[in-house]
C-alpha cells in the first residue's frame, strides 16, 4: 500500500526561492513520485509573491477560521498540480501579503500561523497524509502540533534540519499569549528561556534527517550544534544524514538556455563558453587562462574572510577570478576594492542574475567553495555538472561530495583542505593551478569529474525506505 507524504515548507521553486531549500522542495518530491509507493504533496505559505505570479493557476479550496491566542483569523486554502505534483497553499493577508519572505520582527509568528493552518487543512484537503514532513524552523512548529493534537491518526512525522544555524526564536511570553495549548507542552518548545521552532521539530519528531552524512555528525558538536548539540545527541539514535541531489535535467549544461555554447564534456565548447564570458565581463579573451569562480551569498558561512586574506596574493598568478553574489556589506566592500585593484584579472558582479551564474559555472574551470560550515551545498553539485572542479573546505556535504584528487592514484573529483585556514585555501588554490598546468594529471581530474553525479536517485530511495520503515514501526 502506498504511503501518502506531505511536505510543508517555506519556499519551494518555481513558485519562491531565497535559498538552497526552495531547490530542495521543488525536486525532491518528483524524485519520489518515481519510486514505488510514495505519493507526494506540499503545502506552502501563498505569499504575495505567489500570488501575483500564480493566481490564475490556482483552485480555492476552502477557508477556515483560526485562533492565534486571542487573535482571529482566516486560512484559505488554495491548489495547484504542477509537474505532476499537487501543491496547496495557506493564504492570509495580515501575515503573508507583504514583499519578500523572511525579515519582518513577527516571522515566529507568521510561520505559527501557518503550522497551526497546516493542521486545519489536513482535516479537509483531498489528501489523507500517513507522514507529515517537515523542513527546517518555519515548519518545526507543524511537527509539535501534530504530536501534540494530531489532525489525522495515526500521522507519523519526520523533521528535516537544513540549516541548523537558523531556529525560529520567540520570547517566551508569546506561549501565553499566540499559542492555544496547555502549559505541560511549553518544555518540548522551551530552549534557554526562549520559545524554539527549530529545537520544537527536533524534540516532537518521529525521525530526524540532515541533509548530509557528515552534517549529522556535526550538528552533535558545539562548533557546529549552534546551542542544540545537546537535544541532537539525545536523539541521536532517530537522526539520519541522506546527501540532497540536484535536479540534473534542470542543471545540464546540454540543453541549458542560459548558454551560447552547449556541452556535455568537451572541454573545447566548455572554453567557448570562458570565451563568451571573458568577453562580455571585460576580461582579457584566452581560454587557456584558468578561471575560479565563486557563486555565493556574501555571508561569513561560505569562508570568505578567507578569501579576503589572500585573494590578492593569488591574483598574482597568471589567472583570472569571477565573482557573483550579493550580502553583508563587509564583503560587498571588500570585492568591490578587490576588483578597482585587480581590474585584468577580477570581476565581481555584486548583485544575483541566474542566466549569469549558468554562463559562469559552464566558464569555469574551478570552483571555490571555502565554507565554514556547510550543511549540504547544492553549488559545489552544480559545478561537478557543468565540469567545472570544486574547491572545498572539507565540511558538512562538501566533505560527502568532493574526493581530493591525488596526483598519484589520479583518484578524486575536487581539492580540499581541512582546517579553517586561509594559507590552507591558498596552499589548494596554487596546487590546483600546477595540476591544470600538468595535461596528464588535469585530464586525469576532469575524467573522475565527469563521473561525479549527484541525482536524487540514491537520496530518493533512502527517503522511501525511511517512510517505509516508519509507518511499519
Amino acid at each position: 500500500m502506498g504511503k501518502k507524504v506531505l511536505f510543508v515548507a517555506s519556499e519551494c521553486t518555481p513558485f519562491v526561492k531565497t535559498g538552497g531549500l526552495a531547490d530542495v522542495i521543488g525536486s525532491l518530491p518528483q524524485a519520489l513520485q518515481q519510486t514505488e509507493n510514495i505519493d507526494v504533496s506540499v503545502m506552502l505559505p501563498l505569499y504575495q509573491e505567489i500570488w501575483d505570479n500564480w493566481q490564475n493557476q490556482l483552485t480555492k479550496i476552502n477557508s477556515l477560521p483560526l485562533n492565534v491566542g486571542w487573535r482571529k483569523h482566516d486560512a484559505t486554502i488554495y491548489h495547484t498540480t504542477h509537474q505532476g505534483i499537487p501543491f496547496y497553499f495557506i493564504k492570509n493577508d495580515y501575515y503573508f501579503s507583504r514583499h519578500g519572505v523572511y525579515g519582518y520582527e513577527d516571522d515566529g509568528e507568521r510561520y505559527l500561523f501557518f503550522c497551526q493552518a497546516v493542521m486545519e487543512a489536513l482535516k479537509v484537503i483531498d489528501f489523507e497524509a500517513d507522514i507529515l514532513h517537515a523542513h527546517d524552523w518555519q515548519a518545526g512548529l507543524a511537527i509539535a502540533f501534530a504530536n501534540i493534537t494530531p489532525p489525522t491518526k495515526q500521522l507519523k512525522t519526520v523533521f528535516t534540519i537544513h540549516n541548523i544555524k537558523y531556529q525560529g526564536i520567540l520570547l517566551k511570553d508569546a506561549y501565553a499569549d499566540l499559542f492555544n495549548i496547555s502549559d505541560e507542552h511549553i518544555g518540548g518548545l522551551e530552549w534557554d528561556g526562549l520559545l524554539n521552532c527549530m529545537k520544537s521539530g527536533i524534540f516532537h519528531a518521529d525521525k530526524i534527517t540532515t541533509v548530509s552524512p557528515t552534517y549529522a555528525e556535526e550538528i552533535t558538536f558545539p562548533f557546529y550544534g549552534e546551542g542544540l548539540d545537546s537535544i541532537i545527541r539525545e536523539r541521536k539514535n532517530d537522526v539520519i544524514g541522506i546527501l540532497n541531489g540536484i535536479d540534473l535535467n534542470d542543471y545540464n549544461p546540454n540543453t541549458d538556455p542560459h548558454l551560447n555554447t552547449k556541452y556535455s564534456y568537451s572541454r573545447i565548447k566548455k572554453k567557448e563558453n570562458k570565451e563568451i564570458l571573458q568577453k562580455k565581463l571585460g576580461l582579457k579573451v584566452d581560454p587557456e587562462i584558468p578561471m575560479y569562480v565563486m557563486i555565493t551569498r556574501l555571508v561569513e558561512q561560505k569562508g570568505l574572510h578567507l578569501v579576503q586574506a589572500i585573494l590578492d596574493e593569488f591574483l598574482n598568478e597568471n589567472v583570472q577570478f569571477v565573482l557573483l553574489g550579493t550580502g553583508d556589506y563587509e564583503f560587498e566592500n571588500f570585492f568591490y576594492h578587490a576588483e578597482k585593484r585587480n581590474k585584468e584579472k577580477l570581476v565581481s558582479y555584486l548583485g544575483f542574475d541566474e542566466a549569469l551564474a549558468r554562463q559562469i559555472y559552464a566558464s569555469g574551470d574551478f570552483f571555490v567553495m571555502p565554507s565554514l560550515f556547510e550543511p549540504c551545498g547544492l553549488s559545489q553539485l552544480i559545478a561537478l555538472q557543468y565540469k567545472t572542479v570544486p574547491i572545498v573546505r572539507e565540511t558538512g556535504g562538501l566533505k560527502d561530495t568532493v574526493t581530493p584528487f591525488n596526483e598519484y592514484s589520479l583518484e578524486g573529483n575536487g581539492f580540499s583542505f581541512k582546517n579553517y585556514n586561509a594559507h590552507e585555501l591558498l596552499e589548494q588554490l596554487k596546487y590546483s593551478l600546477s595540476i591544470y598546468q600538468n595535461e596528464e594529471k588535469w585530464q586525469a581530474l576532469l575524467k573522475n569529474v565527469n563521473k561525479s553525479y549527484y541525482s536524487w536517485d540514491d537520496s530518493a530511495h533512502a527517503y522511501a525506505d525511511l517512510y517505509h520503515e516508519l509507518h511499519q514501526a
